[in-house]
């Protein structure tokens, strides 16, 4: 992993990676560059003549910093894109057709996200993707007399340790994304053992696959509150729990990653490359204002 900051260390979750810390890092002949989608910008190169591939996580984000689709990413060699969804494979696919797209599913650590000791009556949520619209959710099933003696919680703030602690005695999750690459939260929790609520929000739609889901029509926050109700009580032992949890990690388990990864690097290893200086991507080469214009073209 590689970060700006000599011996940066992130704070949310452990990692045994090697970090390396620089604006600047020598890569040989045989590295392969991975650089997240959000940090693209037009006439920059961040490394010319290696290996890159582009990381893309949400293609809603893709053209976050690229202030025209002309040209992308003009980079040498031409990079592969790696994908985290079917969604997010299938609308790359069709931004850039001249690009190689490969699926790479996302990883749910099955032992860490999984049923507590006890299945509470529950409602839980993540507001942060939808502030407001989660404020009204937690109105609504405030007033609502079904919710009489149900625990609201708003999961934010937290650490992932006290997310696993959550979700492993929710009831029912409610899934409030928007414009989502994959939807992570909807598949930890469905390993956790709880039943999703809500919006596919794009990336999501396979989630929504999966037993123990229920779709809602985008920003319907009655209808939510609703549903959550009508389930809350599904007894902790109900099968359709087991279920999710092992369509979870038939699909998404470590081990069906690493197989799409290994595949995906030797592919992008195939690629033409030589050895050259790799320039950070956050590393913009323009005075602060120019590069805040850039990354935000809609600004006035």
């Amino acid at each position: 992993m590689w970060f700006r900051t000599p011996g940066y260390r992130l704070p949310w979750f452990e990692t045994s990676a090697p970090i390396l810390g620089d604006d600047q890092l020598e890569l040989g002949a045989g590295d392969l560059l991975v650089v997240p989608e959000l940090y693209l910008l037009p006439g920059v190169d961040p490394a010319p003549g290696v290996r890159k591939v582009i990381f893309n996580q949400n293609h809603f984000l893709t053209f976050w910093s690229w202030r025209d689709t002309a040209g992308y990413p003009g980079w040498d060699p031409a990079p592969e894109v790696w994908a985290v969804s079917q969604e997010s494979r299938d609308v790359l696919g069709r931004l850039h057709p001249e690009l190689p797209v490969r699926l790479v599913p996302n990883p749910i650590d099955a032992d860490l996200f999984r049923p507590g000791l006890a299945r509470t009556r529950q409602i839980a949520w993540m507001p942060r993707r939808r502030p407001l619209e989660a404020s009204v959710l937690e109105r609504l099933l405030r007033n609502d007399p079904r919710a009489d003696g149900v625990h609201l919680a708003v999961l934010a703030e937290l650490s992932e340790s006290q997310v696993v602690e959550a979700l492993g005695r929710t009831s029912v999750f409610v899934a409030l994304g928007i414009s989502e690459g994959f939807g992570l939260p909807v598949a930890e929790a469905l390993a956790a053992g709880c039943l999703v609520v809500g919006y596919p929000a794009g990336g999501g739609e396979e989630l929504f696959e999966a037993p123990g889901t229920w779709r809602i029509d985008d920003a319907r926050p009655h209808l939510l509150a609703d549903r959550a109700l009508e389930l809350v009580d599904v007894p902790a032992e109900d099968p359709v729990r087991g279920a999710a949890r092992d369509w979870i990690t038939e699909r998404y388990s470590p081990a069906v990653t690493a197989e799409a990864l290994l595949a995906a690097v030797e592919s992008a290893r195939a690629l033409p490359g030589r050895a050259g200086v790799a320039t950070h991507p956050i590393v913009w080469p323009d005075d602060p204002v120019a590069a805040a214009e850039r990354a935000h073209p809609w600004r006035p």
